[in-house]
Parts: C-alpha cells; structure tokens; sequence
C-alpha cells in the first residue's frame, strides 16, 4: 500500500475552478496507476478519473468528460484533477486512489481496482 495525501478542496462558486492535488508521504507513485473518486451524502463513491502509470492514457466518467482533467507529474510524485465549469453536483468528498498493483495495464476505474486511499478532500460547490 502507500500512503496518500489530498489537498485542494474547499469552496467554490458554481462555473468556478479548482484543482487538487494528490501526493504519496513515502513510496513514489510513478508505477502506480492513480485515479480520483468522490463521494456525495447519502451516495455511493464513485469514479471520476484515472490515469496510467507511463502512458499518459485517461479515462472519464461521463458526468465529468470535457471539464475535468487528470494528471500526473513522476517527478515530482504528485497526481492532479483540475475541475473547471464547477456545478453544484459536483459537491463531494474527492479521494485519491492508487491501483492495486504496480506496472498495472489496467485503470482503477471500480473501487475494487483500488489499493490504497487518501484521506480525502472536502470540494463544495455554491450555485
């Protein structure tokens, strides 16, 4: 497993942006492939982003595609999730989620893809 921090979150006007920020406290996440998911009261968490370990290859939930964007920098051990065009739906708990194994093909697009979470970050959006 490795340990996961999110930072970012907090309040945020409808149509506004916000990006956050995901980093490992210890083990580096350059072979992890690394995902955000979130989490609304009373829902279930669910998938919003995923990113591969090398390749650079993303995917989306539908409800996100066009305003959300993942992204990773190794060098800095660092994962990203720029949210532009805020709704209010999009108010969540936002976790950050490292795959289950390293050097993986696959996206850690199902909560049980996932291995290790953060603690997650409060995002509240205002209409």
């Amino acid at each position: 497993q490795v340990q996961l921090v999110e930072s970012g979150g907090g309040l945020v006007q409808a149509g506004g942006s916000r990006r956050l920020s995901c980093a490992s406290s210890g083990r580096t996440l350059s072979t992890y492939a690394m995902g955000w998911f979130r989490q609304a009261p009373g829902k279930e968490r669910e998938f919003v982003a995923a990113i591969h370990w090398s390749s650079g290859r993303t995917a989306y939930a539908d409800s996100v595609k066009g305003r959300f964007t993942i992204s990773r920098d190794n060098a800095e051990n660092t994962v990203y999730l720029e949210m532009n065009s805020l709704k209010a739906e999009d108010t969540a708990v936002y976790y950050c989620a490292a795959s289950r194994n390293i050097y993986t093909y696959y996206l850690p697009t199902r909560v049980s893809d996932v291995g290790s979470w953060g603690q997650g970050t409060q995002v509240t959006v205002s209409s």
